[in-house]
């Protein structure tokens, strides 16, 4: 059984782990992400490298994180969360650190690569991520290959143009699909139905602190289990935005399954249900045109880590 290192870098934290050849993770080490970002936060990978390489032999390391990666799955071109970490040639520098080959992949990518080798994309040659946070990203399996594109930056569905002079997005541009789709557009959708009805919104708001402010998403799917109108009228808004845009990209990448990750998944049926259904109502040439499935992920927060070690495995 042959062993490589998969480290997923988030916000908050650098977790690593050794995972075998049939997706097992069998060690983890965790560090605390550094705010400083640069070489502190290549420094920290490193050091979650050596830990798990002292109690098992790799063969390989991969680093997954949010951002733009070369297409030579080299060089960090672009972090827009991550400070201090633009054009960042991390695989010489992280070689130097830990003595092994190193590959860099985008977080979304890792994750639909995880999906689909070892997770609910299973059997599937051509597969759709979408890992729905507080924004969207996404992954494209095409053929059985990671589809990364010409400057290896393919799949950034999140910022698909969906509504023009729509809400300012993070990203510069206006009306993007993750201003409508994501969990930050669940809580948007959410604070302002009771902006408008607040007598509706007790039961809600109590799962807080009590504010519209205070509100969080992990609250509103709470609420939606327990069958609250404004937390499931919330979870329909962002389904059917999130469906409409699952339609017209089918009809450009053709996928046979759509995998939906992210934290927004927690809620289970009460989003993919209303998903479905919309993916149906809005899919150009209807009943001609074959429809995905649509499939919540398997490897929960998992995902990019095991995909990023088996692509540094291969």
């Amino acid at each position: 059984m042959s062993f490589t290192i998969g480290i997923d870098v988030g916000g908050t934290k650098v977790l690593g782990g050794v995972v075998d050849s049939l997706g097992n993770v069998v060690a983890q080490a965790r560090r605390e992400t550094p705010r400083q970002g640069g070489p502190v936060l290549t420094q920290t990978i490193a050091d979650v490298a050596l830990e798990l390489m002292k109690s098992h032999e790799v063969s390989a390391v991969g680093v997954s994180a949010a951002g733009f990666v070369s297409s030579d799955r080299k060089t960090m071109l672009a972090t827009p969360n991550i400070a201090d970490w633009n054009g960042v040639e991390l695989d010489s520098q992280l070689t130097k650190l830990i003595g092994l080959p190193v590959v860099v992949e985008n977080d979304a990518n890792a994750a639909a690569w995880g999906e689909a080798k070892f997770g609910a994309g299973r059997g599937h040659n051509h597969l759709m991520m979408l890992t729905i946070g507080t924004g969207i990203g996404g992954g494209i399996v095409v053929n059985g290959n990671l589809y990364r594109g010409a400057f290896g930056i393919a799949a950034e569905f999140g910022h698909l143009r969906v509504v023009p002079d729509g809400h300012v997005c993070g990203c510069g541009a206006r009306g993007c699909f993750e201003q409508y789709a994501s969990g930050n557009a669940l809580l948007r959708h959410a604070r302002e139905a009771i902006a408008a009805s607040p007598e509706i919104a007790r039961n809600l708001l109590s799962l807080g602190d009590g504010t519209i402010d205070g509100l969080t998403g992990s609250a509103i799917t709470e609420a939606a289990r327990g069958g609250d109108p404004v937390a499931l009228a919330a979870f329909n808004t962002t389904a059917q935005w999130l469906g409409a845009g699952i339609s017209s990209l089918s009809v450009l990448l053709d996928p046979a399954c759509v995998v939906i990750g992210g934290g927004v998944i927690d809620a289970g049926e009460i989003l993919l249900a209303p998903t479905r259904e919309a993916v149906v109502r809005t899919m150009p040439f209807a009943g001609k045109h074959p429809y995905p499935q649509i499939i919540a992920a398997a490897l929960g927060n998992q995902a990019g880590l095991v995909g990023v070690a088996d692509l540094a495995r291969t």
